[in-house]
């Protein structure tokens, strides 16, 4: 039986996050695995860590040219860098891997009419392997992760953090946070592989807590202050901790927004697709793929 995180908007704070808290630890990447990735030669015979973060940015694609929900995007990524860190495979295997974990993704988060055919996400991803080939890599996957599949990702700690201070400060300061922004900024970080080490929760504190020191114009932002330095007292994260993630976000948006910043393959992603395949696409579908603009303001 697939183990997912349920709704529970209804709850209160307290409640959501404790329990969010109690699964972060057991649903981590194995350091160990994220290491030995990290350390690999770019020699093209071992996975890397260059490797996984453009296999992520062509999910990023895929996600965009779908129309599917950021939670399928990150829990995507999830599912990708706990296989990684807990299985070694050849680079060869990366695209299979890559896009069973997000077909997986696909079949928890998304409604089931929205769910494509196996054959068609390969054919639109222009992977060459058969619907055989993934569906004997999705059970390989689920198998390694004992069948849990949804963790709790940075993108509900995100937004679970940006309703508590939504419901904590003024009517001024909640113009302050744009949880679109957020979220667009949070994807950038999953392309990074430099986060995959780090807790969930931290990244998500991490995030609002640039985006408030950033807002410094506005007078209303010292409440924003004293409700983030509240959360970050429940979660017991210390200033240090904090600040160095802080700046590791910054430094990932500033090269996510210069041209150096890699895009996903134009040439690969160029899909060609049957009539019978267009008619099932929703118009979303034809989405130029790119990364995400981040907004630039709050609303």
């Amino acid at each position: 039986m697939l183990d997912k995180v349920t709704g529970s908007e209804a709850l209160p704070f307290a409640v959501q996050l404790k329990g969010l808290l109690e699964k972060e630890a057991r649903y981590q990447p194995k350091l160990c695995g994220l290491r030995i990735l990290e350390s690999a030669n770019d020699n093209g015979l071992r996975m890397t860590a260059k490797l996984r973060d453009f296999e992520v940015k062509d999910l990023l694609s895929l996600t965009r040219f779908f129309g599917f929900s950021a939670e399928t995007f990150s829990l995507a990524v999830s599912l990708l860098d706990r296989f990684l860190a807990a299985m070694k495979i050849q680079p060869k295997h990366l695209s299979c891997v890559g896009l069973c974990c997000f077909y997986i993704a696909i079949k928890t988060s998304e409604e089931e009419k929205n769910v494509p055919l196996a054959n068609d996400l390969i054919r639109i991803s222009q992977n060459r392997f058969t619907v055989s080939d993934m569906m004997r890599m999705e059970k390989i996957i689920l198998e390694k992760l004992y069948w849990k599949v949804r963790a709790p990702t940075a993108l509900h700690f995100l937004r679970l953090f940006h309703s508590h201070i939504q419901e904590k400060v003024d009517a001024d300061s909640k113009k302050i946070l744009n949880i679109d922004r957020l979220e667009a900024q949070l994807k950038a970080c999953h392309c990074s592989f430099t986060f995959t080490k780090m807790k969930p929760s931290l990244l998500a504190l991490a995030l609002l807590a640039l985006e408030i020191e950033e807002q410094h114009e506005f007078e209303s932002v010292e409440a924003l202050r004293e409700t983030l330095q509240e959360l970050q007292h429940q979660l017991s994260i210390k200033d240090g901790d904090l600040a160095c993630v802080r700046e590791l976000v910054a430094k990932c948006l500033i090269e996510y927004s210069t041209t150096k910043c890699s895009k996903p393959n134009g040439q690969r992603l160029r899909w060609v697709i049957s009539g019978r395949t267009a008619r099932q696409l929703k118009h979303s579908y034809y989405k130029i793929a790119h990364l995400p603009t981040i907004p630039e303001t709050a609303s």
